[in-house]
């Protein structure tokens, strides 16, 4: 995951936080809230995903140091958390507070429903500390931060195009998403698991980096 150009950080961030797992969390949104509270709703996570993004990436350094956690233990963590949401995606399992007031949703139940998949994603907090943290200079970690706020942003642009669509979508359809998204970041979560224990020096036969 240590990519060391604006389009490896691009595209890293593009699978973790892209619009194929925004998209899916919104879809669930469309059916419970009206237009302008999803507007509301996708303007502030939005926004609070690039302030706590901003936040991650160029403190970096100082973060891992401050807390003293190393790399692998971050790849462990990271990947312990992200497998557990992705099999409550896959079983179909609630998990954090993603369970918004069904008689009244308002903006704060379609906030709290995102903190976890979207604003907060442990996955996309692990990829913004290992990539800023591949390289020591401010310029590199400015780089990561200008290819994580361009994903969001990106994401914020399909939501306000696509929201039509993701209201007409059939729950069922949601659903299957949902569930085959959870396979795909189950994987990922122990691939960075993986990598946690690679860089611990413990041997994988077959493992290359």
């Amino acid at each position: 995951m240590n990519a060391l150009t604006f389009s490896a950080a691009l595209i890293t961030f593009v699978s973790v936080v892209g619009p194929p797992k925004v998209l899916i969390s919104f879809a669930h949104l469309a059916e419970l809230h009206p237009t302008r509270q999803l507007r509301t709703i996708a303007f502030i996570s939005c926004g609070a995903a690039v302030f706590i993004g901003l936040v991650a990436s160029l403190t970096a350094p100082l973060l891992l140091d401050l807390f003293h956690i190393s790399t692998p233990a971050l790849l462990l963590a990271g990947g312990l958390i992200f497998f557990l949401y992705a099999v409550g995606l896959v079983l179909g399992i609630p998990t954090g507070m993603d369970a918004p007031d069904q008689d009244a949703p308002d903006v704060t139940s379609g906030l709290r429903e995102l903190l976890v998949p979207f604003v907060v994603s442990p996955l996309a907090m692990t990829a913004l500390l290992i990539e800023a943290t591949a390289r020591s200079s401010w310029t590199w970690r400015s780089t990561v931060a200008g290819a994580y706020v361009a994903v969001i942003l990106l994401d914020l642009v399909c939501i306000l195009l696509l929201e039509r669509v993701l209201r007409a979508t059939h729950h069922a359809t949601i659903e299957l998403l949902g569930r085959l998204l959870g396979l795909l970041l189950a994987a990922v979560s122990i691939d960075l698991v993986l990598d946690g224990l690679a860089e611990l020096g413990v041997g994988l036969s077959g493992r290359g980096h």
